[in-house]
């Protein structure tokens, strides 16, 4: 019996010992199958065969002068070239914008002097040249991508919340002398809602072009990890009201970084 307790513990041990072996092999298993597969691309764009022939990601990106969103389609010409089509949408902001408060009432911020929401939507199409590739060392790729298309300006009015006798009202700067001797003599309670304004927009066609240079990190997987810097200039087919007291323009330039994701096939 005394032989049956010395046995038992023996054995769990040795179980123990053998899964944890048998993990560590399958473990490394996977990554000398991961490493034969990166070998195997970087020996493929090496011989000049397209190992992923398109990809889709998704954008975030922070310019000088607001923010944004976009989607990309990449379809591969070669290993050195590709098509980038994209779908772009950010909000503009202008440099004169100043966040007040109603203290009388304690209610929400508002800017001053704003008339309308600025939202740039673009749609075109870019040509990505690759500079320098991965390697099994650095993981790192560098292309340049050029191009530009369409773009719409969508401008939301930007209506201001008043009370009027107990009702809420809303309206906007810059459509008569009233509006705007309303807005110094009467400070509004607050600024817009989320959807305030959108059924009285209006759209102002333009045309943009793009260049940037893309620094992708990921390793050789299904995987887009990249951050992309550039510059976007935009014109538009007349000048697009902003702000009060401010010069008009139709053309913009600005820089942007982008932080991308998404997947390669």
């Amino acid at each position: 019996m005394k032989k049956v307790y010395f046995v038992i513990p023996a054995l769990l041990v040795h179980v123990f010992l053998y899964a944890q072996n048998n993990t560590k092999t399958k473990k490394e298993e996977r990554r000398e199958l991961k490493k034969e597969r990166i070998n195997a691309v970087i020996k493929q764009e090496e011989e000049g065969v397209i190992a992923n022939k398109k990809h889709f990601l998704l954008g975030i990106k922070l310019n000088t002068d607001g923010y944004g969103l976009f989607v990309e389609k990449g379809l591969a010409k070669s290993v050195n070239r590709a098509l980038l089509f994209q779908f772009d949408i950010a909000e503009r902001k202008h440099p004169k914008e100043n966040k007040q408060f109603n203290v009388q009432n304690n209610a929400g911020p508002y800017l001053y002097g704003k008339i309308n929401f600025f939202y740039p939507i673009k749609l075109g199409v870019q040509q990505q040249f690759l500079l320098g590739n991965k390697g099994n060392k650095n993981g790192l790729s560098l292309t340049a991508n050029v191009g530009g298309g369409l773009t719409l300006g969508l401008l939301r009015p930007y209506l201001l919340a008043y009370d009027s006798m107990g009702i809420q009202i809303y309206r906007g700067l810059g459509k008569t002398t009233q509006d705007s001797v309303r807005f110094l003599t009467q400070p509004p309670t607050s600024g817009p809602n989320f959807g305030t304004g959108f059924n009285q927009s209006t759209l102002v066609p333009g045309a943009y072009t793009k260049a940037s240079v893309r620094f992708d990190y990921g390793k050789y997987n299904e995987v887009v990890s990249a951050i992309e810097v550039g510059v976007t200039a935009e014109v538009y087919s007349k000048k697009i009201p902003q702000m009060v007291f401010s010069k008009n323009k139709n053309f913009f330039f600005s820089a942007y970084v982008s932080f991308l994701f998404g997947k390669r096939k």
